[in-house]
């Protein structure tokens, strides 16, 4: 059930606006996630003025550096387990879990896991609105 929910999620957010630009939604976010031997793998997938959709991908011991959220952030794992850590607040996220995260919470993001995990991040509005 978590999976559907998650799924519907996910196809609300990149394929209605394409819908209604008649374009043609064709990422699988499962079978196509950015894996990166060297570093994390990343993509953006909605980059709109209301919504910033990017797929994280992490090898077991890979991180993001520590940074500040520039937006309200959610964050939706698909597949493994993430270690995120809010202002010192740890959370250990699996799949299905969402895990919101206030603009300018200070953020450490990781795969303390021993297989790999991919999740998606929703940022509202996209950061460049923020400080408008």
């Amino acid at each position: 059930m978590k999976r559907l929910f998650i799924a519907a999620i996910l196809i609300a957010c990149i394929c209605l606006p394409a819908v209604a630009e008649e374009k043609v939604c064709t990422e699988n976010l499962l079978e196509n996630a950015p894996y990166n031997d060297e570093k994390m793998g990343k993509r953006k997938l909605v980059d709109e003025d209301y919504l910033l959709l990017m797929q994280i991908a992490l090898k077991p011991g890979q991180a993001l550096p520590e940074h500040k959220a520039n937006a309200n952030v959610h964050f939706i794992v698909l597949e493994g387990e993430v270690t995120i850590d809010l202002a010192g607040k740890v959370i250990v996220a699996k799949t299905g879990d969402l895990v919101p995260a206030a603009y300018k919470t200070l953020m450490n993001i990781s795969n303390k896991s021993e297989e790999n995990t991919t999740f998606v991040v929703l940022k509202t509005p996209s950061p460049g609105q923020m400080e408008k």
